[in-house]
């Protein structure tokens, strides 16, 4: 991948780790309502940033490489 297709999957990927941080603030904020979604939204929020971790340290890589 380019340093610009690194950079748009990241920037991708943080906009759907915003989405999932607020999913999850959401469901806190209903609590007890269902409580059953937890492991659910977590393990969803968890993987988003988990990717997104990844491809800013792919970025980060890839711009040192250029230097």
């Amino acid at each position: 991948m380019t340093l610009e297709e690194l950079e748009a999957r990241a920037k991708k990927l943080s906009m759907r780790a915003t989405n999932a941080k607020m999913e999850l603030h959401d469901l806190s904020e209903e609590l007890p309502t269902d409580w059953q979604k937890i492991p659910e939204v977590a393990q969803q929020t968890y993987e988003i940033y988990r990717d997104l971790d990844e491809a800013r340290k792919a970025v980060k890589a890839a711009k040192q490489a250029k230097e």
